[in-house]
């Protein structure tokens, strides 16, 4: 491999939240683990440790954790979602002279996030994770725009609106697929077409504002991110959303800084955007 293209590939690592290895083996003298066996009380004990973890940014740890609830129980989908989430966390972490450990992390947050999905087809926010790494990952790791349709497809048939044809989160996934293609008309088009299914979801405005913001067409962004607030003023991902998009156009820097400080402060969902990202953009202040 190049070496000079390395801290670039290790850079997309950062969304391999988002697997070269195996699980872990049982124990010498223990049977393997029943994959359509329900989860024990032990692996669930495991599963909520490597979450409280994860949400400390104690990567490692988590894992290490996760990689217990999966052994436990490997037939519990959620388990793999987590552990795929928390080793492509210690992926994006990693010093960029460590990229050859970067590169096998980033595998196996694949093969994880996949069984995810290869367990529970439904399950929402494995399809989301799933799609992020197809969508961001270089293709050295397992990324491609190829694998992100068919994922797509999943998330389109998984909630539809009730008395209108299409899927709001359809679209959406679509509309990410067509931006990394280029097609940014054809993105926009499903960006609208998502708020007009789901005109009061505010995440669908917020997907909108973020695109608008990075064509730079800011007037209608701005609108956006005030409805959406409105609709979520006490909701984080929404602050972090509007600051990054602030502060990569290099506008209100007032505005980002205070929304950036309220998001570090925030009490976070385990799974909501890591407070060392905030804290990044805001040395960019």
């Amino acid at each position: 491999m190049n070496p000079v293209i390395l801290p670039a590939a290790v850079a997309l690592f950062a969304l391999l939240v988002p697997a070269a290895g195996l699980h872990a083996a049982a124990s010498d003298g223990d049977a393997p683990a029943d994959a359509n066996a329900p989860a024990s009380a032990e692996a669930e004990a495991f599963f909520e440790r490597g979450v409280r973890l994860f949400a400390q940014e104690e990567y490692a740890e988590a894992a290490n954790a996760l990689e217990k609830a999966v052994s436990a129980a490997p037939g519990e989908s959620n388990y793999h979602l987590w552990l795929g989430r928390a080793v492509g966390r210690r992926a994006e972490r990693m010093s960029k002279w460590k990229w050859w450990t970067a590169l096998s992390l980033a595998k196996k947050t694949r093969t994880e996030f996949e069984r995810a999905v290869e367990l529970d087809e439904s399950n929402q926010a494995a399809l989301s994770d799933m799609l992020s790494f197809y969508t961001e990952a270089p293709t050295l790791v397992g990324g491609g725009l190829d694998h992100a349709e068919k994922i797509a497809d999943l998330i389109a048939k998984l909630r539809p609106v009730p008395g209108k044809e299409g899927s709001a989160d359809g679209e959406r996934a679509w509309a990410i697929i067509d931006e990394k293609r280029g097609d940014f008309d054809g993105a926009e088009t499903r960006l609208r077409k998502a708020r007009s299914l789901e005109p009061e979801n505010a995440g669908h405005l917020l997907t909108l504002a973020s695109f608008l913001a990075r064509r730079g067409w800011f007037d209608e962004s701005d609108q956006l991110y005030a409805e959406a607030l409105k609709l979520q003023p006490s909701a984080p991902e929404a602050w972090f959303s509007r600051a990054k998009a602030l502060v990569r156009a290099g506008r209100k820097p007032a505005e980002a800084r205070s929304l950036l400080n309220r998001y570090v402060e925030a009490d976070l969902e385990p799974a909501a955007t890591p407070r060392w990202e905030a804290r990044e953009l805001l040395k960019e202040l």
